[in-house]
């Protein structure tokens, strides 16, 4: 299991004294349980957590699949009031902006758990059936069910059968990334594993085992880029978290469960369990900017190994900063243009920053972000030059021990950009009135810094080249150019391709058209032997052939996929 890092967010003044309240009558008052319902509040938490969701997710790069979250809240009318919010505010989001991406929001429960229950923070156990709720309720769950009907051509209601089905339905989209955001009370806070799911928004009080399952739901081993579960609460829950860690551990377990403080990644901290000092984030980026300020240059294998190990160290360390909001908002203040007043003071709001915090903020320097680009793409260039090294059996020419080094693929697909960022992004600088050769060189940089993409960048430019874009009115049409493009060059180059090597042409065109569905080659199977012209496989050039064939196929296939056509 992964530990936990818990935000104890406090972004609303004006609820702060009934968010911190301990006293389980006081809680449990009508009044009270009303005020955690205000509009304001709701309102506050909702956009709280549509601003920061991709951040905490990790989906802050465009198409990074990332993981999903879920909400957990303390009664049936506080699951409704934050529904009905996030619709809200998306549908507004959408309106003045044809580009939002809205984000799929579900919800479920069967009945009003016991209030009391609820406000010293026992979860109840709820049941499938929905016959106790209340009329009110009920219309709301049906609502909120067809609004899941229409989005996934699914056909499930309130009803006993219905609902059972929506239950599994939901808990296997929820797995699979369908839903993005899930809306409970009690239902899925105890005994569901999703391995996806790494972020949980609290407004509700939890304690002892309660507490200790709900957050269990984030912390399951996914892969590289999930480093623990994220709970961000919107209640004073940080006596009941280490009082259930201790009831459950001993004094020690705090700092085997929890997650170390943002300053600790950021300055460095010594591990209670081992003893070892650790050096923070920031001494990695001093390390990288001194040793490799120009990354093009690496030349020697002694260099390039250190600079993989050490910009390994900075993509796992950026992986679990990305986690905390004031990481996001130092990142954020990297795109503010200091000189204009009003863009300040609209950050300074954004992130709930005053003028101290903001002259703190200001001192702390990070890497440009074209020069992280560089440094990834000097990371994927000696990544393939290793991979090519390896194939050709060059090892034993090698000084150099390659055996402890990790390319951190995982970290890279995470922040990974997708084919119609690029795109848009050349929209975008063209109406700058950059120039081509500025253009060029602006792809040529983001595209080298791609894992996936960076076979696609004499593509690209030669598009870019070959394309008056000052006549494409907007993005799409761009994105819609670039796919005729490259479908066209497709069909071109695959046809060049069987003629130079004189492979069989319906077999070779099958096994391309199934190498790019599946986005990559292979030589298992009869497939890649089918197309070769015909030679006896005892014959000496018939190895040399087919590597040679498998090579500039799987170079097709890297330089392709993704764009579509038919072969």
């Amino acid at each position: 299991m992964l530990k936990f890092k818990v935000d104890y967010n406090d972004v609303r003044p004006q609820f702060k004294s009934l968010e911190t309240e301990t006293d389980e009558k006081k809680l449990s008052a009508a009044e009270n349980q009303q005020a955690f319902l205000h509009p304001m509040r709701i309102l506050e938490i909702t956009q709280y957590i549509l601003n920061n969701f991709r951040q905490k997710t990790h989906r802050t790069y465009p198409g990074a699949k990332g993981f999903n979250a879920m909400l957990a809240v303390s009664s049936v009318e506080a699951a409704k009031a934050y529904y009905t919010t996030f619709k809200m505010l998306q549908e507004e989001a959408e309106k003045k902006s044809g580009s939002y991406k809205r984000l799929r929001v579900a919800t479920i429960f069967s009945f009003a758990a016991n209030e009391e229950q609820s406000a010293i923070g026992d979860i109840t156990d709820e049941s499938f059936d929905t016959s106790a709720m209340n009329s009110s309720a009920k219309e709301f769950l049906d609502s909120a069910i067809d609004d899941y009907n229409n989005h996934f051509k699914t056909n499930f209601s309130t009803d006993s059968n219905g609902f059972q089905n929506y239950y599994r339905d939901l808990a296997q989209r929820v797995k699979n990334q369908d839903v993005d955001l899930l809306i409970v009370v009690g239902m899925f806070l105890t005994g569901f594993d999703a391995p996806t799911l790494n972020t949980l928004f609290v407004d509700k009080n939890l304690r002892y085992h309660g507490l200790m399952q709900a957050f269990s739901r984030t912390n399951r081993i996914y892969d590289a880029t999930k480093t623990f579960g994220n709970i961000v609460t919107f209640r004073d829950l940080e006596r009941p978290t280490i009082d259930a860690i201790t009831l459950f551990g001993d004094k020690n377990t705090k700092n085997v469960v929890l997650e170390k403080s943002y300053e600790e990644y950021m300055q460095g901290f010594t591990d209670a369990a081992t003893g070892e000092a650790k050096r923070g984030f920031m001494a990695v980026v001093s390390e990288l900017e001194q040793r490799f300020p120009d990354p093009a240059s690496i030349d020697s294998e002694k260099e390039k190994k250190a600079f993989v190990k050490l910009f390994g160290e900075y993509l796992r360390a950026e992986n679990i900063l990305q986690n905390y909001d004031e990481f996001a908002t130092l990142k954020a203040l990297q795109k503010v243009d200091i000189s204009d007043p009003e863009a300040v003071e609209t950050f300074k709001a954004e992130h709930y920053v005053d003028d101290e915090k903001f002259a703190e903020l200001q001192t702390i320097r990070l890497p440009a972000e074209r020069k992280v680009q560089d440094y990834r793409s000097a990371y994927n260039d000696i990544r393939d030059w290793q991979r090519r090294e390896k194939a050709a059996n060059d090892r034993d020419t090698s000084t150099t021990d390659w055996d402890d080094v990790v390319f951190e693929i995982d970290l890279l697909k995470s922040q990974e950009i997708n084919l119609d960022y690029i795109l848009g992004l050349i929209f975008d600088h063209n109406r700058q009135k950059k120039g081509k050769e500025a253009l060029t060189e602006e792809v040529r940089r983001l595209i080298r810094s791609s894992l996936g993409n960076r076979a696609k960048e004499g593509l690209i430019v030669d598009f870019i080249q070959q394309t008056n874009i000052d006549d494409m009115p907007d993005k799409a049409s761009i994105i819609d150019a670039f796919f005729t493009y490259a479908q066209r060059e497709q069909q071109r180059e695959a046809e060049a391709l069987i003629k130079e090597e004189n492979l069989n042409e319906e077999a070779a065109r099958r096994y391309i058209r199934t190498s790019l569905k599946r986005e990559y080659a292979t030589e298992n199977g009869t497939e890649l032997n089918e197309t070769l012209p015909k030679l006896s496989p005892l014959n000496p050039q018939y190895k040399t052939k087919k590597q040679t064939v498998f090579q500039k196929i799987g170079a097709f296939i890297e330089k392709f996929k993704g764009v579509g056509g038919h072969l």
